[in-house]
């Protein structure tokens, strides 16, 4: 296939997955799963080939791609194990690692902030990041200020400048060799996440909503803004694609408590990504029933909603469908233990729900799971093309593409400001643009930094 074709191929599965998304005509339905972890192992790799091995990643994603040209967008990895191991990060294992090769990277959920540091954490995110969150969850950074520590850090510092060419060279190659563009760049946590997953834990938040549950919404408050900067720091600047958001604890919460300490502060992140020009797409975990409802306060078309295995997709087709785009409804178990039969029954059933009122993107429950049966992936495809079929006549195509205002887009947010850099030099001499530029750039870089880890 010619350049030429290859991005007329990336334009028009960009543009059905953008048209998706914002509830536009469309003229059939994207196959464009967020998480595809089957597509590393079917390739040949192990896990741990994929996180520590960026060339085996690519030539992975780009042997899928070869052997299922029907998909519209593809990801299967957001891991760079090196960064990890720079810093011996303590809220990962590793496959390879600490883990067989083949098994799927874990979480380590422990109590990393202290029940009587609300206050450090709500007057400063950063700081307190910085002086005290950092060096309980980085082995490295045990002894702050000693050798150790220091080459940790310009490690650390490395291997994230490493990681972004890693994925600038695979956005380039996928969309300039496969036409295939991506279902989301860049990242958050809702701020009860950020707290409940990297920095007190589940069990320790859950008592703090009993014990202390103004210090905890005063928290999530202060985390709003530290959210939007890193999703504008790690997002497509060109807006292309929804900006990843997993949500992960309003699964063991009463609709009271998600009403009080979760959906404020969330739904004040997704408004202001929304005012700076970008869509969500957001992993609604577990069991969101209860909770979905309040999808419908945000604008039409702004979120692309995962609903996991255990959602009822068909519950949320008739209370979402309509105002939301939904990605999901292929139970794991079909996808592993299934038929092609059963599956393709299972998709003919989605479409007809769907219908083309309400937005669908069939998928499994947020992510393609790494044991699905080859023959029920095909056949999965092969019914999403057969019955989901909407207007022939429209030809897809991508947004107008470009690095424009939007009516809120928040300057990026630096540890020490350019105006305090330069009054400690006592000003300087020459063109001040040519070192403010890279000076404040550098700064919000290694802000943003700072930030990641929490995920």
């Amino acid at each position: 296939m010619s350049n030429v074709d290859l991005q007329e191929l990336f334009n028009q599965r960009l543009g059905r997955y953008q048209a998706a998304i914002a509830m536009d005509p469309l003229d059939r339905m994207p196959v464009a799963c967020g998480s595809n972890y089957f597509a590393e192992i079917y390739s040949g790799n192990t896990n741990q080939q994929t996180i520590y091995d960026p060339a085996k990643w690519l030539e992975a994603e780009m042997a899928f791609i070869r052997d299922f040209p029907e998909v519209d967008v593809l990801r299967n990895s957001r891991i760079y194990a090196p960064m990890f191991d720079a810093v011996n990060c303590l809220t990962y294992r590793l496959p390879g690692r600490d883990l067989p090769a083949r098994t799927q990277f874990q979480f380590v959920e422990q109590e990393y902030m202290k029940a009587d540091e609300y206050d450090q954490l709500i007057e400063n995110p950063t700081l307190f990041l910085i002086n005290t969150w950092l060096p309980r969850i980085m082995g490295e950074l045990a002894e702050p200020g000693s050798a150790r520590a220091t080459m940790a850090l310009i490690k650390a510092g490395m291997t994230q400048m490493q990681m972004g060419e890693i994925m600038r060279t695979r956005g380039i190659r996928l969309q300039n060799e496969c036409g295939m563009p991506q279902p989301m760049a860049g990242f958050f946590l809702a701020p009860f996440d950020a707290i409940a997953d990297a920095m007190r834990g589940l069990t320790a938040t859950m008592m703090d909503m009993y014990r202390q549950p103004e210090k905890l919404k005063q928290a999530c408050d202060a985390l709003v803004d530290e959210m939007v900067n890193l999703a504008l720091c790690t997002g497509d600047p060109f807006r292309r694609y929804p900006i990843f958001v997993p949500t992960h604890k309003p699964m063991f919460l009463s609709p009271e408590q998600f009403d009080e300490f979760y959906w404020p502060s969330f739904k004040a992140v997704i408004e202001k990504l929304h005012l700076a020009g970008y869509a969500v797409r957001a992993y609604l975990e577990g069991d969101w029933g209860q909770h979905w409802k309040h999808l419908l306060e945000l604008p039409k078309g702004s979120v692309l909603c995962d609903i996991d295995s255990q959602g009822d997709i068909f519950k949320a087709l008739d209370e979402l469908g309509h105002h939301q785009c939904l990605a999901g409804g292929v139970a794991d178990s079909v996808l592993i233990l299934g038929t092609p039969q059963e599956m393709r029954e299972q998709v003919k059933r989605l479409c007809e729900a769907a219908g083309k009122d309400k937005r669908l993107l069939i998928n499994g429950g947020c992510n393609i799971p790494y044991d699905t049966k080859p023959e029920n992936y095909r056949a999965m495809l092969d019914a999403i093309l057969e019955f989901g079929q909407y207007d022939s006549s429209l030809k897809p195509a991508p947004k107008p593409e470009g690095i424009v205002p939007f009516r809120s887009a928040p300057a990026r947010k630096v540890f020490t400001s350019w105006e305090t850099r330069k009054a400690e030099w006592g000003g300087v001499q020459g063109d001040e643009a040519l070192i403010r530029e890279p000076w404040e750039r550098f700064e919000a870089m290694a802000y943003a930094f700072v930030w990641q880890w929490v995920l």
